[in-house]
């Protein structure tokens, strides 16, 4: 997300979707014992955890052959995230944090977004019984908002970027005592256990771990996530080698693939009067990455690489997975496989298995 250096709206057109509103009647009874708030809480969280496990995680992993065929590299796997209840991976932290938040007792959950996470994070709310506040960019305009009002949740605009709207969500957040679900904060660590579970999903289908892994990156936790969830798979045993892990991000927009490929020590902040956010890129874009270091420090650790993607590439993958495969996917999500076939072509990578993470689009 970049620096609003106008008066001018964004109206930011992602495209995700997911089926939010119908999973309310396919789990509507644990969804009212989760948010009856006269039960007792062991009683509201036994049910809202059946409706985490049935709903959210578990996304299909499907091996892309006409893609394989195309590039000229075997065994490509694609993790498609659009399956979750609002069609992206945030569902997985946002369902994570509001279980934590109703096990310590908060009744509010704060968050600041430009709309993927806002909509998400209003779902997980509303099945827990939580209120949700939800901090954007006064200037930025998402036709998510319509969910996020309809799932309950109430719209706080403030001025500037991104950035700062992180900022005024987590200093109300304390003021007020409610749950911080923000990149970066006390609650990082449970983000990051929730993303996990994208390295223990591929594990449950692959049985080992892949040569690599690529996903997109803008904040950076979801890829610190995965690699955590692997290190720890690692760690037990249960595979016998860590992915080479791979991010992806838009052209010269991205702290994290800035570092990367400028060999820096860590993450530093891009200049906002340089990012320019489009409908393609805004979902990757930061001068700022909150978790950037700890996403660089997974891609090195597994001697991975990140590479930038322009919106012409991104534009043109996302056509290849939806004529090729058959799947709707957001063009930003493809970033991480842009990185992935970026190093192909300049040494063919061995015949293996890879593994890209995409988030969904409405058709």
């Amino acid at each position: 997300m970049s620096q609003v250096n106008d008066d001018k709206p964004y109206n930011l057109i992602d495209g995700a979707t997911g089926e939010s509103i119908e999973i309310f009647r396919e789990v509507d009874r644990q969804c009212k014992i989760a948010s009856d708030l006269s039960l007792p809480i062991d009683e509201r969280l036994e049910a809202y955890e059946d409706v985490f496990d049935s709903e959210v995680g578990d996304t299909s992993l499907v091996r892309a052959r006409n893609i394989e065929r195309e590039v000229g590299l075997r065994q490509i796997y694609l993790k498609f995230e659009g399956g979750n209840p609002t069609g992206t991976q945030k569902d997985r932290i946002a369902f994570a944090q509001a279980m934590d938040a109703m096990r310590r007792g908060f009744d509010t959950i704060s968050v600041a977004t430009c709309g993927n996470y806002g909509v998400a994070t209003a779902l997980a709310a509303s099945f827990a019984g939580l209120q949700c506040r939800i901090f954007i960019p006064e200037n930025f305009h998402t036709k998510r908002t319509i969910e996020m009002v309809e799932l309950g949740a109430q719209i706080i605009r403030v001025p500037g970027d991104y950035e700062n709207a992180v900022v005024v969500s987590s200093a109300i957040a304390r003021e007020k005592e409610y749950y911080d679900a923000n990149p970066g904060g006390n609650n990082a660590l449970t983000q990051m256990r929730a993303y996990g579970q994208i390295a223990y999903e591929i594990y449950d289908e692959l049985r080992d771990a892949p040569f690599a892994v690529a996903a997109p990156v803008s904040n950076g936790t979801t890829l610190a996530g995965i690699y955590r969830g692997f290190l720890s798979l690692y760690r037990r045993g249960k595979i016998s080698r860590m992915p080479h892990m791979v991010a992806g991000s838009s052209f010269r927009k991205n702290p994290i693939v800035h570092a990367f490929l400028r060999n820096m020590g860590s993450c530093e902040n891009l200049n906002p009067a340089k990012i320019h956010e489009t409908q393609i890129n805004e979902p990757l874009i930061n001068w700022h990455s909150i978790d950037g270091d700890h996403a660089l420090d997974s891609i090195r650790q597994t001697k991975g690489w990140a590479a930038d993607a322009s919106d012409r590439a991104m534009l043109t993958y996302s056509s290849l997975i939806r004529h090729k495969e058959g799947l709707q996917v957001l063009p930003a999500s493809t970033a991480g496989l842009i990185a992935l076939m970026n190093q192909h072509q300049k040494e063919p990578l061995p015949n293996d298995r890879y593994v890209v993470v995409l988030t969904g689009r409405k058709s």
